[in-house]
């Protein structure tokens, strides 16, 4: 399931992984605190690192397309996702 606008900050600070979809060298010139970077082009193969399905993700990248994709992909693996769009959304 996707949901789009959701209360991300209070999810994040229940325990919701906040993940950073961008390119590490867009991570490196700022991300939001605690955000895991895990790009969307790896986040199929790196999916073990994303956790447990029951554990509800917070997903964003830079204007809104990488997280919208990286957001399908989780739902298919059976995630709860919550797609913030661009970091500025933070």
């Amino acid at each position: 399931m996707i949901k789009n606008n959701p209360p991300h900050r209070e999810l994040v600070a229940q325990g919701a992984l906040l993940l950073d979809v961008r390119t590490p060298a867009e991570y490196h010139e700022g991300h939001v605190p605690q955000a895991l970077n895990l790009p969307v082009q790896e986040l199929p193969a790196r999916l073990h690192e994303v956790g447990p399905t029951h554990r509800p993700i917070v997903v964003y990248c830079r204007s809104g397309g990488r997280s919208a994709q990286a957001a399908q992909l989780l739902a298919r693996a059976g995630y709860q996702v919550h797609n913030i769009g661009p970091m500025s959304a933070w």
